[in-house]
């Protein structure tokens, strides 16, 4: 689950919504409904902490195919199979041939791991 952010139009990681929330929540001592429920959804679903995802982020935008889009969407689900990544990209007019779907894979588990 990327967001982007209002202020500055960024795309976001998951396990960045959860420190910025939690920030937020400390600063405020209290979230508003919509904050809370991101924060437990991000919590839950959040499996690598920011600095691992921001590696796993610049790793994979080196590969040619794989756009900043993509790379967020690939760190906040972290597939483990070539049918998982290839739902990442089903939308989009490009498809990953199966040497580039093993390239995001390998990546992956190499920062899952760590």
């Amino acid at each position: 689950m990327e967001t982007s952010t209002e202020e500055t139009g960024k795309i976001v990681s998951l396990a960045e919504v959860k420190n910025i929330l939690k920030k937020i929540s400390k600063e405020r001592k209290e979230l508003l409904y919509e904050q809370r429920i991101a924060l437990e959804h991000a919590e839950k679903f959040a499996k690598l902490t920011a600095k691992q995802t921001k590696d796993l982020i610049t790793e994979l935008m080196k590969l040619d195919h794989v756009e900043e889009i993509h790379a967020y969407k690939i760190a906040d689900i972290l597939p483990n199979t070539e049918d998982d990544v290839k739902a990442i990209f089903a939308k989009e007019r490009y498809t990953p041939n199966d040497k580039e779907i093993k390239n995001v894979l390998e990546i992956v588990k190499k920062h899952s791991v760590e």
